[in-house]
């Protein structure tokens, strides 16, 4: 006898290819159920913890790599699949001791140009 299997609900995967913007806005309204209030907020709380972070990351501390994982899945919330690739990148390379510093400038690029795709959407507000 076969065992039974539990239909589960589908939910899309980011995208293989590279997006024109820094955000993916359809992940985004997913993941907020299509609340343009709740968008907003989450990216403004997005945009300031990412500036803290990047702050507190500079100088490449001890738990960078912690600081890293928590912008990465930030990130990922809000659909900026760059920075977390990026995060993802300054966390291995902080795991390896490959060039941590270059994946830092990187990562803040990404950070840069979510930042600018966010302040853009707000502003629309």
């Amino acid at each position: 006898m076969m065992p039974e299997l539990q239909r589960m609900d589908w939910m899309p995967s980011p995208p293989l290819a590279p997006l024109d913007n820094p955000l993916d806005l359809d992940h985004l309204a997913r993941m907020t159920l299509g609340d343009a209030a709740l968008e907003h907020e989450v990216l403004a709380m997005f945009a300031e913890q990412s500036t803290r972070l990047i702050a507190a990351m500079a100088a490449l501390p001890a738990d960078a790599s912690a600081l890293a994982h928590k912008l990465k899945g930030s990130a990922r919330g809000i659909g900026a699949f760059a920075v977390a690739d990026a995060a993802a990148g300054l966390e291995c390379a902080l795991r390896t001791g490959d060039h941590p510093s270059r994946a830092f400038a990187e990562l803040k690029e990404a950070v840069a140009e979510a930042q600018d795709a966010i302040e853009t959407i707000l502003r629309r507000a």
